[in-house]
């Protein structure tokens, strides 16, 4: 409620300093601004935010090379032509995670969004050809887990 206390304290010292319509009529400005604003506010930053999904991939084993050579050669790019934001890759550091964990962050506008935007990833005639290209020894993961995050009101990604 921080708007609504600076509307108070301004209405407080422009109560204190004029008088008659000019006073009515700034204390009608700043209570209708302080009504916008707090009417704006109130869904909270959520309407603002993106949405964020983590995906994790459980590498087939001697595939690690092969997986993060396709993201950077390949599938960044096509993210990108698709409004999918990577925000990071990670491969854990130590084993055994490291030769079978791959780790990445996308952003999105929303949940209908990223929906739309997969589809059109997954229908994208170059993506199906570097797939096939690059699985023609056998899939590069066995498992794909993803999960649909939203960060905290304390997160550096609001």
């Amino acid at each position: 409620m921080e708007i609504a206390s600076v509307a108070i304290a301004t209405m407080k010292v422009a109560a204190a300093n004029l008088s008659g319509t000019t006073m009515w009529c700034l204390l009608a400005f700043v209570g209708g601004a302080a009504v916008t604003l707090g009417f704006s506010n109130l869904g909270g930053a959520k309407s603002s935010q993106h949405v964020y999904e983590l995906r994790l991939y459980h590498v087939n084993e001697g595939k690690m090379d092969a997986l993060k050579a396709r993201f950077g050669d390949h599938t960044d790019a096509i993210f990108k032509r698709h409004n999918m934001k990577s925000v990071g890759y990670w491969v854990p550091e130590d084993a055994p995670y490291s030769q079978n964990l791959f780790v990445y962050i996308l952003e999105h506008p929303s949940r209908e969004e990223a929906q739309k935007n997969w589809a059109a990833f997954q229908a994208d005639p170059e993506w199906k050809k570097v797939k096939a290209d690059s699985e023609t020894q056998g899939p590069l993961a066995n498992h794909i887990d993803s999960y649909f995050m939203d960060p905290t009101s304390f997160s550096a990604l609001k």
